[in-house]
């Protein structure tokens, strides 16, 4: 069976529909839709989340800096990994003018936790235990709530 009919010539310029006639695909969700984030913005937004909750408490958190890292990282050239536990969480003091700072590790917080929920008690705690450090107090008196469950 032959088609004599011959097929339409392609026309010069840029596709506008895909071959089904349905159109270009496009993202699933707008940016403003959670489902858009990505596990890395949503980690992020946590620890905003806590150190907001921190702040209301604690003015002076305002000149530290937070961050988030993926993993911890060997400082040394000479180090190498050893058998004690990943770190969640560290601080770096202030010195030559750059702001004391806080660091969370998202993979070593994401791996023991299974939930949003369970991963945000997580992050408000690694995160008061570095304040508690960086200020020199216990983490109870910087968060009453540290530790309830």
């Amino acid at each position: 069976m032959d088609n004599l009919v011959p097929p339409p010539a392609a026309a010069p310029g840029p596709r506008r529909r895909d071959r089904h006639g349905r159109g270009m695909r496009g993202p699933i969700a707008p940016p403003q839709v959670p489902l858009a984030a990505s596990r890395a913005d949503l980690f992020a937004d946590l620890v905003q989340d806590s150190v907001e909750r921190l702040e209301r408490r604690w003015p002076q958190l305002v000149d530290i800096d937070f961050l988030v890292l993926e993993v911890p990282r060997l400082d040394g050239p000479g180090e190498t990994w050893n058998d004690e536990a990943v770190p969640l969480g560290g601080t770096i003091p202030a010195r030559d003018g750059r702001p004391a700072r806080v660091v969370v590790y998202r993979r070593p917080v994401e791996i023991r936790t299974k939930g949003r929920d369970e991963r945000a008690a997580l992050v408000h705690e690694v995160v008061v235990e570095q304040v508690a450090e960086l200020l020199g107090l216990n983490p109870e008196a910087v968060d009453p709530r540290y530790g309830e469950d």
